[in-house]
């Protein structure tokens, strides 16, 4: 299966919520620096377009707050991060540390609806006081949330 990740099956061993969690503290770094970015970046291209004193005029007086555009730009970039690194190779920069990965129960690579799933459920998931994540606590197949609704699983991958 073209779609298969290489490498002897047996030895995925079960990723055990400390280990998620910090995975998951890294991510929550890498995207906060993608979003600063990102939030820069728009400003200086909007700035270009309205003009510096003009833009400055409207981060002043607040309206530019609540700006959906930047909201909708923050979201898809940060939903194409993560759908990236998941439907690539199984793991973001804090899962590739932490020695996680993400796959399908046949050992293939998630779709890129999977990781939409997993993404909005993850959003859920946090927002809900991390009930979604801990939720592994009391499932049989130790899966979270996203998982359930993904249809994926997160396993550990021995150090290569």
């Amino acid at each position: 299966m073209k779609n298969e990740f290489s490498g002897p099956h047996d030895q995925l061993m079960p990723a055990f919520l400390t280990r998620r969690l910090a995975a998951l503290l890294y991510d929550t770094l890498v995207s906060t620096a993608l979003l600063m970015c990102v939030t820069g970046l728009y400003m200086i291209i909007h700035g270009f377009f309205i003009g510096a004193e003009q833009y400055q005029t409207m981060t002043d007086s607040g309206q530019t707050t609540h700006d959906p555009l930047l909201s909708s730009i923050l979201f898809i970039s940060l939903f194409s991060f993560f759908a990236y690194f998941w439907t690539k190779n199984g793991q973001t920069l804090g899962m590739q540390a932490w020695h996680l990965r993400i796959q399908n129960s046949n050992h293939t690579h998630i779709s890129l609806s999977q990781a939409l799933l997993r993404f909005l459920m993850a959003i859920v998931s946090i927002g809900s006081g991390g009930l979604g994540y801990f939720w592994m606590l009391v499932d049989k197949k130790n899966r979270t949330w996203q998982c359930i609704l993904s249809e994926s699983e997160i396993v550990r991958v021995p150090k290569k």
